[in-house]
């Protein structure tokens, strides 16, 4: 099968009617079942490589600024008691992205197009509404790390670095001409330079490695805790993000696997396979940004760092060396850059899915980089730059208390046989899944009653 075949064969799946409707598109049609995964004569090693890089794409959302803020934050006031929480969360992110996998190769829809076709318009819109809403709060974290890593890289200031930040839909157009894999590489790319930067940064840090390990067991205290639990939900938040839901659901069917039932089988296992590794690379970075604050700022009594530009003058002084805040600033700008481009497909994706709407891929970005930018201008320029980091941590919580509306159509779907026929989740699975949910939605329901103030 030829790559234009690809992109314009129909979905090989047979729709079943329990769905009640069925999409008339593929999700991102110009990319679909345009990546050859190999033949039957092909190694096993090599048709994962086939697979591999829709994972990445997916982790690039679980490291994104957002996630440096929480962390941060998280790291500086409490230590590293917040690990466990990462782990928590990573552990969360590959369970429920390995459910995407299995809906979108399984049923043949992304998950936007799952919940169009399943549920009646009163209940899908609200949900299309609730995604775009964390898709703009994804992008508000997004512009404002990638001014802040602007001014910090460049000197730019952050009132300018918000506009340029609009600018970014031509890199996204220039790689999405060049051909999905050219986008994989480059966000691959930069997540390699971000790993560096963070090995380099924790060199120097010499964290306390038998508390980095004791950080990894949980405690009461994180429930009890009210200034704790927000910041655990804001990691919860940065890290399982309702968006990249929608847009692994989406991505893994750029791959041109066949439609024979092994062949499904396969290409879930290897595109489960390809986000387990990648996600455990997002841990590792998570981890480090937390670990640095707490080597760097718990320890010294620099407790409650939340401002990404404040922890960046800090660490010079702090570490005695220049080096440290150079790789923090382009860490922080090369995930700016990277998650930039992730927001822009699950955009599309929710669109499409959702209301079958197709508008060109830079007028969709613009529509939802214009949402997140007034917001962060209103900051800089009301409150002052110095409450940027207050509104990128709330971003974060944002998307946690969102999540459940993602997480709960999702594993309805894959645990309903009738939909998924031999493809449905393991009873395990789906028991696993089912218990992700509900704490979310705990420790959301907990969040709510301690803002309050009841």
């Amino acid at each position: 099968m030829t790559n234009t075949e690809a992109k314009t064969r129909p979905s090989p799946l047979e729709f079943s009617s329990s769905w009640g409707r069925k999409s008339k598109h593929a999700s991102l049609e110009e990319v679909f079942r345009s990546i050859p995964v190999g033949t039957a004569n092909s190694s096993q090693f090599r048709r994962f490589l086939a697979f591999a890089g829709p994972g990445y794409l997916v982790a690039v959302g679980y490291m994104d600024p957002g996630n440096w803020a929480t962390s941060i934050a998280g790291g500086s006031t409490f230590g590293y008691t917040l690990l466990s929480i990462a782990l928590l969360s990573n552990i969360m992110a590959i369970v429920l992205q390995s459910l995407c996998v299995r809906l979108a190769i399984g049923s043949g829809r992304d998950l936007a197009q799952a919940c169009r076709d399943a549920f009646p318009n009163w209940v899908s819109a609200p949900l299309w509404l609730l995604a775009e809403l964390a898709i703009i709060a994804t992008d508000l974290a997004e512009v404002i790390g990638t001014a802040i890593g602007l001014n910090l890289v460049f000197g730019i200031p952050l009132e300018i670095g918000v506009i340029i930040t609009a600018l970014d839909v031509f890199l996204v157009l220039y790689l999405q001409n060049k051909g999905f894999r050219w986008i994989e590489a480059f966000i691959i790319a930069l997540l390699g330079v971000i790993s560096f930067c963070f090995v380099m940064q924790l060199a120097l840090a010499d964290p306390d490695w038998s508390g980095v390990i004791l950080g990894f067991a949980p405690t009461v205290e994180i429930v009890t805790n009210p200034n704790m639990l927000y910041l655990a939900l804001g990691i919860i938040g940065a890290t399982v993000m309702p968006h990249n839901l929608y847009l692994h659901s989406g991505i893994v069917q750029t791959r041109a696997y066949g439609s024979s039932s092994e062949d499904r089988h396969q290409a879930i296992k290897f595109a489960t396979y390809d986000s387990a590794i990648a996600l455990t690379l997002a841990l590792f970075i998570n981890a480090a940004i937390l670990i640095l604050a707490a080597a760097v700022f718990y320890r010294t009594g620099n407790y409650g760092v939340e401002d990404l530009e404040v922890a960046y003058e800090m660490l010079t002084p702090l570490l005695g060396s220049d080096l440290a805040p150079i790789f923090f600033g382009v860490a922080l700008l090369a995930s700016g850059l990277s998650s930039t481009v992730t927001a822009t497909m699950a955009g599309q994706i929710v669109m499409e899915g959702f209301i079958d709407l197709r508008i060109p891929a830079w007028l969709r970005r613009l529509i939802t980089r214009g949402f997140a930018i007034l917001p962060a201008v209103g900051v800089i320029f009301l409150l002052g730059s110095d409450q940027i980091g207050k509104l990128l941590i709330l971003s974060q919580v944002v998307l946690s208390l969102q999540l459940p509306f993602a997480v709960v159509p999702l594993v309805m779907f894959t645990a309903d046989k009738r939909k998924m026929g031999e493809f449905v989740s393991p009873r395990w699975l789906t028991v696993l899944a089912a218990i992700i949910a509900v704490v979310v939605i705990v420790l959301n329901v907990k969040l709510l009653y301690d803002l309050s103030g009841l």
